[in-house]
């Protein structure tokens, strides 16, 4: 029987299993505290005038908080370092929550489909690559995976894609956050 395993079809130059799994992490560690600070950079905004927005804004931070503190498990037992640029997500997260949460609930919104849009690729990415032999790290990616296409589904049915130029912030949006998974996987 032919058994899938991680980084089994790496060619000359590719990180082996150990290098693939710390940077998974990393990265992974590194997205999950940007979305908690876009969170709660937008219900310091939004959450003081106790809109529609501020309950399912509460339900999400307290997910992403979740995703947070398992990768933060999984980086302490496994000894990895994390990105060193977490003091630059962690501003960065917050400016972009209360940036976007400024322009209003629809942008906030369009924040957050742009965001989980890209960290769905990413996480199914992830999850292509592993193997049986990290069945627990890869089910918890599928489980967040889905969390994060909720979080998706949640701003479009609450007026994403009636924000405010909606094509290109969610483009610019997008951008940065392919920028910070490239650098946090390296840094």
């Amino acid at each position: 029987m032919n058994r899938k395993k991680t980084g089994g079809n790496a060619i000359p130059g590719d990180l082996d299993h150990a290098g693939l799994i710390d940077r998974f992490l990393r990265v992974n560690q590194a997205g999950e505290l940007g979305a908690v600070r876009i969170y709660q950079g937008q219900r310091a905004i939004l959450g003081r005038k106790g809109g529609p927005a501020a309950p399912l804004l509460k339900r999400m931070a307290e997910q992403e908080q979740e995703h947070l503190d398992t990768f933060n498990r999984m980086i302490s037992e496994r000894r990895t370092r994390p990105t060193i640029l977490s003091p630059l997500w962690h501003l960065a997260g917050f400016a972009l929550g209360a940036g976007t949460a400024l322009l209003g609930e629809k942008a906030a919104m369009a924040c957050t489909v742009a965001v989980e849009e890209t960290i769905d690729e990413h996480y199914a990415r992830q999850a292509e690559q592993l193997g049986e032999d990290e069945a627990a790290l890869k089910d918890t990616i599928v489980k967040f995976r889905q969390d994060e296409l909720e979080h998706r589904d949640i701003g479009l049915e609450h007026g994403a894609e009636q924000a405010p130029a909606y094509p290109l912030l969610s483009a610019a949006i997008k951008g940065g956050c392919r920028l910070a998974i490239w650098l946090s996987e390296r840094v």
